[in-house]
């Protein structure tokens, strides 16, 4: 069954088929939102929240791009929300999100790894929400600069300008 068609079950009556979005796109969205938000105590309240906008929004989806880019946005758009309403979520102090440690490395070098990824971590938390999007979309989630304008809303070139402003920002954060 499309995309397209599984929707319109959906807004016919078969809510049971909504299942079948979540078990498909779940993951895409604890992983979005837990590199946007970096506090994994948040992340389950975060995807909920997640999933019943993008019930109540159904209705809404004009099927004119794919429904991944729809959820993305509006993961995007409810992680903002709720950054915005506990005033910034601190992120927790585990570099394990990002780290793939190879057994042939010593404990010195898994170490060094850390604190570096932990500085990462922190110099990405301190960007602006639209830079951190951005960069976040395009770096962890591998989405082209016209897939991150299509999902956000936004131009090209405030895509392109809040990458490589997020980058030179990070650049200088992390040279300190």
């Amino acid at each position: 069954m499309s995309e397209q068609e599984l929707i319109q079950k959906i807004l016919d009556g078969k809510t049971d088929l909504f299942a079948q979005i979540v078990d498909e796109n779940q993951m895409n969205v604890v992983n979005l939102c837990y590199k946007l938000c970096g506090n994994r105590l948040d992340i389950d309240e975060v995807t909920q929240q997640v999933f019943v906008e993008l019930y109540q929004a159904l209705p809404r989806f004009r099927n004119e791009s794919k429904l991944s880019t729809f959820i993305y946005r509006i993961t995007v758009n409810v992680v903002s929300k709720m950054l915005s309403r506990e005033k910034r979520i601190v992120p927790e102090d585990d570099s394990s999100r990002f780290d793939q440690m190879s057994e042939d490395r010593n404990i010195e070098e898994d170490i060094i790894y850390n604190e570096k990824v932990t500085q990462l971590q922190n110099a990405i938390q301190k960007l602006k929400e639209d830079q951190r999007t951005a960069l976040v979309l395009y770096t962890f989630e591998e989405k082209s600069y016209n897939e991150i304008a299509e999902s956000m809303g936004w131009s090209l070139a405030k895509v392109e300008s809040l990458i490589f402003r997020a980058k030179n920002n990070l650049r200088k954060m992390l040279v300190k």
